[in-house]
């Protein structure tokens, strides 16, 4: 059996219904409760408080572990996790961690997210490590002013990145919770290519088939935004990235490639297939 965390989001709902499609026994855990697909057990429970997992590691073999940004700044340590699973006598974990780790790594974030890194490496189960850049459902910060206004208000309008579709994470997730060869595995994901928020805007007006405006913000109008959903820290870490690249957050991996034996989706898929978001 094999437990999904974060498993009502933007990866964990595809890694759910690519693992059960491929005849696993799945148990999806999330902070509230949630549907999920047929024939998968839903258990809810707050990761900051490590015990609550316990009830969906009986009986695990492996572990997806996904945590946001509270549940790295919680009390029990997100470690507590890693070592709650290893006690249940799950074999195997796979850990969502960031790109940012090999790229920045001495933000508080990245500094974290490392320390959790190594405790996996060392915890005596089989490990793989994914580390993406930005993620393309991030565009959906953008929904509503789409809908509302036709507009898109993003900072840093012309410098990009090669944002990597969620569906992807999950496709890799799903090959190295379920092929020994990945065991030991680090894998950076990336799309296939270079993408600038007006370029997002325009795949997004191209998708709806009706113009959208961009309209840039200044750091400081971003950061204020980005404050009220994240931690200020990783607001700052975030804006760091998207107006100044260095070449590693440039680059275009090609471990999607290696793992799935296909290319990275572009952000204009994501777009054509989320495009009811933005009506």
């Amino acid at each position: 059996m094999i437990v999904v965390t974060g498993a009502t989001g933007n990866i964990g709902r595809p890694l759910t219904r690519a693992l059960t499609e491929a005849g696993q026994r799945v148990t999806a855990v999330s902070r509230h409760p949630a549907a999920v697909p047929d024939g998968v057990r839903h258990l809810a429970a707050d990761l900051t408080r490590p015990a609550e997992l316990r009830p969906a590691l009986a009986g695990a073999t492996a572990l997806f572990l996904l945590l946001s940004g509270d549940q790295h700044a919680a009390e029990g340590g997100p470690a507590d996790l890693i070592h709650e699973a290893a006690a249940a006598g799950v074999r195997r974990i796979v850990l969502l961690s960031s790109q940012g780790v090999v790229t920045r790594p001495f933000g508080p974030t990245r500094i974290a997210m490392r320390e959790l890194e190594d405790t996996l490496r060392e915890s005596g189960v089989d490990w793989t490590i994914l580390q993406p850049g930005g993620f393309a459902s991030n565009a959906l910060w953008w929904a509503e002013s789409v809908r509302a206004q036709g507009l898109v208000a993003a900072p840093f309008g012309d410098v990009g990145v090669p944002v990597v579709d969620p569906a992807d994470i999950a496709a890799v997730a799903a090959a190295c919770l379920l092929d020994d060869r990945h065991a030991g595995g680090v894998y950076q994901l990336t799309g296939p290519e270079v993408v600038t928020p007006r370029g997002q805007t325009a795949a997004i007006a191209e998708a709806l088939e009706s113009p959208v405006r961009f309209h840039q913000l200044t750091r400081a109008e971003a950061r204020a935004a980005m404050s009220q959903v994240m931690p200020a820290e990783l607001a700052d870490d975030t804006l760091d990235i998207l107006g100044a690249p260095n070449p590693a957050e440039l680059r275009v991996s090609p471990d999607v490639q290696r793992v799935l034996g296909r290319a990275p989706r572009p952000f204009s898929a994501w777009a054509a297939r989320n495009v009811a978001a933005f009506r």
